[in-house]
């Protein structure tokens, strides 16, 4: 799947261009998230980069408790390949994506442009 994960960093960076991204490969700090973020009303938040095949959500222990333990302003932003649209969900419902899967949680967003007017207005 590492393709597919380079290709929806690119859709990333391609959709969401009033963001200011950093790409982390981190083998040092294991469970930050994969994006640092900054918006234009100068918020800082991160993402965490997820493409799925079905409704599981894979996370490593390290990955679940980073957003566990910071719970505000982080985020999931799961590509399901059969579904071909985003879904961006709060870092706080890692447990709860991470158990029952993408399908059953209500994402914040659903589609790049409700992704960028969320991510670009947060304060």
């Amino acid at each position: 799947m590492p393709k597919l994960e380079s290709k929806f960093w690119q859709d990333v960076k391609k959709n969401l261009k009033d963001i200011s991204f950093t790409r982390l490969e981190n083998t040092a700090a294991l469970g930050t998230p994969d994006v640092l973020c900054y918006n234009k009303n100068k918020t800082f938040f991160t993402i965490e980069l997820k493409v799925t095949r079905g409704n599981s959500v894979r996370f490593s222990p390290h990955q679940i408790s980073f957003h566990i333990r910071h719970p505000h302003k982080t985020f999931i932003l799961i590509f399901p390949i059969t579904d071909k649209q985003p879904k961006l969900y709060p870092g706080s419902l890692v447990h709860e994506l991470f158990t029952n899967g993408h399908r059953s949680i209500k994402p914040i967003a659903d589609s790049w442009s409700m992704i960028q007017e969320h991510l670009s207005s947060l304060n």
